[in-house]
């Protein structure tokens, strides 16, 4: 049994987005919606789907060129906006058999430079509606180590919960062992977090274990008690909470935080 909640979302389940959305390219607006759909392509986030009427047209370039899914076939499009142009930037549903998604657009996330909900940027792909992420004080103890090298130790750590990955501890900076650390020039984003501050690798002889913490030293406002603190990847490292050890969780991916 998974021992943290898991995400279940159909395939092509649609909702109505109740945000305003828009997109940057280039300092233009290529979209602003308040129309727009999430719709689940995979069970762990949505896309957003937009009204054509509320695409700029004069941006858009038909590639003459079309692509079947489940959700219909779609007419691909590119983006121009001055000099800088975008292949296959998005997908236009003239018809679709999932109730809903007729005459909308599906966007590539990185065609565009900037993705907004309401006035707040987003990162990385939709914030998935049904997704809890808390940010939680606690007392239990908690000790990370890796091949018998103490990383960090912490008697008050931060507990980030979030729906579908493993619990995440935050450590302040105090307790955790940087000169058994090197910085590496990595950086990821978060829809719900943001986008990090530092990455930390640790050098073990002629070994280097790639990416084993993180920082936001400027999360988004719903996370600010992580603001500063060190995370570890469960996946990477051994972790003991109260004295009890913690099995490395299986995700699908440890490459980058989520």
């Amino acid at each position: 049994m998974n021992d943290v909640p898991a995400a279940i979302v159909p395939i092509n389940h649609v909702e109505p987005v109740p945000r305003r959305i828009r997109a940057m390219l280039a300092g233009e607006t290529v979209f602003d919606t308040t129309r727009a759909r999430y719709v689940w392509e995979l069970p762990y986030f949505p896309q957003y789907y937009v009204p054509v009427e509320d695409v700029r047209a004069d941006l858009l370039l038909s590639e003459g060129h079309t692509q079947a899914s489940r959700r219909g076939t779609a007419e691909l499009h590119g983006l121009r906006v001055g000099d800088e142009h975008r292949p296959r930037a998005a997908r236009l549903y003239a018809a679709s058999p999932v109730e809903g998604l007729a005459g909308t657009m599906r966007f590539e996330w990185d065609a565009l430079d900037a993705w907004y909900e309401e006035d707040e940027q987003v990162f990385v792909h939709p914030r998935n509606p049904y997704v809890r992420v808390d940010a939680l004080r606690s007392t239990r103890r908690l000790r990370v180590e890796l091949e018998g090298t103490v990383l960090a130790e912490s008697a008050a750590p931060v507990m980030v919960f979030e729906t579908g990955l493993p619990t995440r501890y935050y450590l302040n900076r105090t307790e955790v062992d940087f000169a058994r650390l090197v910085p590496s020039e990595t950086v990821t984003a978060c829809p719900y977090k943001g986008v990090t501050s530092g990455y930390w690798s640790m050098q073990a002889g002629d070994t280097l274990h790639r990416d084993l913490a993180w920082a936001y030293d400027f999360p988004t406002r719903g996370l600010e008690p992580i603001a500063g603190l060190i995370a570890f990847y469960n996946e990477k490292v051994d972790m003991s909470l109260d004295g009890q050890a913690l099995e490395r969780p299986a995700t699908r991916s440890a490459s980058r935080e989520e």
